[in-house]
């Protein structure tokens, strides 16, 4: 193995990690600076975002969303099985799961599929960034906050 793919497993462990954190904690600008400029994330169901600002702009919606169903609006994302694939020096596949916890327990889980690409903006701080997120809900608590929402948007 070479340095440079050791650099970047831990760079995407870290991305991923910081993904969750930074959703959980409401910090929507570095949420949106781990994707790449041209970044996507996509949501099962829904259009995809394109670039930083739409996808900014859709957490802080989702925020808005999950506290005004809540009376302890938290949520906390725990990721397991993350599994990386290195393709080339500038690119990456990677696949793990969540399960996402809100004030009441338990409240949806599932799966996100991505594609990494180095930080072409700061290559000297070996950076790794999403291309492309897809996620995709794999099953709701009946009655929870992600059910709710999922059918209010259908």
């Amino acid at each position: 193995m070479d340095v440079w793919e050791l650099v970047a497993y831990e760079a995407i462990r870290d991305t991923v990690a910081r993904y969750a954190h930074y959703a959980d904690s409401g910090r929507f600008k570095e949420f949106a600076e781990l994707f790449a400029p041209d970044g996507v994330l996509e949501v099962h169901g829904e259009a995809p975002l394109n670039g930083r600002d739409a996808i900014r702009l859709f957490l802080e919606g989702v925020s808005l969303d999950l506290e005004a169903a809540s009376t302890v609006p938290i949520i906390r994302h725990h990721l397991s099985n993350l599994m990386i694939d290195l393709v080339s020096p500038t690119e990456a596949h990677g696949a793990c799961y969540f399960l996402a916890v809100t004030e009441h327990g338990v409240d949806h889980w599932g799966r996100y599929r991505d594609r990494f690409v180095p930080d072409r903006d700061n290559p000297s701080e070996d950076r790794w960034l999403f291309a492309h997120r897809f996620v995709k809900t794999d099953g709701t608590v009946p009655g929870g906050w992600a059910s709710r929402r999922t059918n209010q948007s259908s």
